[in-house]
């Protein structure tokens, strides 16, 4: 099949490269001149395990094409993916302009039947935006050409999408049209072979769907740093609880890992866009504004720790900062507890040394040369110097450090870790005061 997807960003492209990898034909337009550019010289502006062989691959195999040209783009293609950016605006609704300039754009040079596939993160009622965006300049060009709408959102990790686009837990496909439906499912079906993953249903409830599974998410992260605080306060460890109410089959162990917080691009945007929408229907969602305060809380809970432990205060100290990303596997910093953390200790008067496996390009990008932020290139470089370590993301190489190393290295001889790393009493025989989350 022809697919266009307009956005090469994150969904964009590792929907177009997966799309390319089973067969079809796929060309995706962006309006960045700069990062088609790249894309075409094989350079990939993200960091996600596997992506850039999976593009590069399926490049060289005539199966992926990158464009900023519009027309050529809505000629290639039967399907018609929008993936763009939705922003949150300043009150926290989703920012549609980039999808709806989409949608003219695809209105104003289509000449045959399209479906126009809302792949973006969207509030419910989108789909019927972009219909009538269509219509609109449709008529004003007093065409009379069929086209269907259909809302089709990803679901996609960061640090394993492949494999979630590749082995999807299930394709949620919404229409009104039922020929659709089927073109949808024939789409889908190399990744839809071993056991039936699509589920169709009507269009709003496929919008909804994709914003009620990242705020359930969300609201057990949430739920499990609220108990954490609480553990804290009764002399409970957390993960011990962790682990008695996980095996629960009804309650399960995904995502009930208590930390300093939840980032990325996903979460935090879509509570607040949830909430929102609530507002809007007039229903004040309690639960939804809890998950977003508790959540916001939790990213000072390192410097509450922190700031407890030095009662002098922090001026002049040196901070070993091990993890920038929001989660391991992947370069993102957008919301990331990290850049909360750093920003406070550099405006107490702190030092901080800096490493991630990832997103050192992108902390420079955000934070260019900032008075107080030191960039390691290894994670050993980070200990020199250094009074304490706070670890801040949980990557598989700070899982075993040399605590005898660390008992050595670290004037003061502390770890503060946001994301329960360690067995508190091992770091404790090595000499070493440690501060975790719940414990």
């Amino acid at each position: 099949m022809k697919i266009t997807v307009f956005g090469s960003g994150y969904v964009g492209l590792v929907t177009g490269a997966c799309l390319a990898e089973v067969g079809n034909q796929v060309m995706c337009m962006d309006v960045d001149q700069n990062k088609i550019d790249q894309l075409n010289a094989g350079i990939i502006p993200i960091y996600e395990p596997g992506l850039e062989e999976m593009v590069k691959t399926n490049q060289a195999e005539g199966r992926l094409h990158f464009t900023t040209d519009v027309k050529e783009a809505v000629d290639f293609g039967l399907f018609q993916f929008i993936a763009v950016g939705t922003p949150p605006d300043e009150d926290g609704s989703a920012d549609l302009k980039y999808v709806l300039a989409v949608a003219r754009a695809i209105a104003e040079n289509m000449s045959d039947y399209k479906i126009v596939v809302d792949k973006s993160t969207v509030p419910v009622g989108t789909a019927d935006k972009v219909k009538a965006a269509i219509h609109t300049v449709l008529d004003g060009r007093q065409a009379s050409i069929e086209f269907d709408v259909v809302s089709n959102p990803e679901f996609l990790k960061e640090g394993s999408a492949l494999d979630d686009f590749m082995k999807p837990d299930r394709i949620i496909i919404g229409t009104d049209n039922p020929r659709t439906a089927e073109l949808l499912k024939a789409l889908y079906g190399p990744f839809n072979r071993s056991r039936e993953r699509v589920i169709t249903m009507d269009i709003r409830s496929a919008e909804l769907t994709k914003y009620a599974a990242n705020a359930m998410l969300a609201t057990k992260i949430s739920f499990m740093n609220e108990l954490a605080n609480l553990a804290e306060r009764l002399g409970a460890d957390i993960e011990q609880v962790r682990h008695g109410i996980g095996s629960d089959s009804r309650i399960g162990y995904s995502f009930i890992y208590p930390g300093c917080g939840y980032g990325g691009s996903c979460f935090p945007k879509d509570v607040k866009a949830l909430e929102r929408t609530a507002q809007e229907m007039g229903y004040h969602a309690e639960l939804l504004s809890a998950v977003e305060n508790v959540n916001d809380r939790q990213k000072h809970r390192l410097f509450e720790k922190i700031s407890g432990h030095y009662p002098n205060g922090i001026q002049g100290k040196t901070f070993a900062l091990w993890g920038l990303a929001f989660k391991p596997n992947t370069d993102d910093m957008r919301e990331a507890p990290s850049r909360v953390l750093l920003e406070a200790l550099i405006a107490a008067g702190a030092t901080v040394k800096a490493y991630d496996p990832e997103a050192m390009h992108e902390a420079l990008r955000l934070y260019g040369n900032l008075d107080g932020l030191v960039y390691s290139a290894t994670q050993a470089e980070t200990l020199v110097g250094a009074d304490a370590l706070v670890i801040v993301t949980e990557w598989k190489q700070f899982r075993s450090p040399d605590f005898d190393a660390l008992n050595q290295q670290l004037k003061d001889q502390v770890i503060f870790d946001g994301r329960n790393m360690y067995e508190p009493q091992i770091v404790k025989q090595y000499g070493l005061q440690y501060y975790a989350i719940g414990r």
